[in-house]
């Protein structure tokens, strides 16, 4: 998801010991490129985004989390799972972000 939406942010703190959940939609997907296959390597989110109403929760669109978040083979061969905690942080401003600023310029697009 975030692959497709460049305005969509992760976390990237120093991720800790949790695993990170993925809803019903999103089970299966890879978190770095939306890729459905080889899962390899279980994500780890940071703490504080694994604290109280936010622990098992969707990494990705903060649904009801079901089963354990994977990177994918090749996400795991170019060292992306390094690079923090892969948690998107701020879904809907950014979508409020992009309407005020198609708005700001005269896109007529979502209007």
């Amino acid at each position: 998801m975030a692959r497709h939406h460049r305005d969509l942010m992760f976390c990237r703190q120093l991720p800790g010991i949790a695993v990170g959940s993925l809803c019903e939609k999103c089970d299966g997907k890879c978190i770095i490129c939306d890729s459905l296959v080889q899962p390899e390597k279980l994500v780890r989110i940071c703490d504080e985004c694994n604290f109280g109403s936010h622990q098992g929760r969707c990494i990705v669109c903060n649904g009801k989390g079901v089963s354990d978040a994977h990177y994918c083979r090749a996400c795991t061969r170019l060292e992306k799972d390094r690079d923090g905690c892969p948690k998107i942080v701020n879904i809907g401003s950014a979508r409020a972000g992009l309407f005020y600023e198609r708005k700001k310029y005269g896109d007529k697009k979502d209007t």
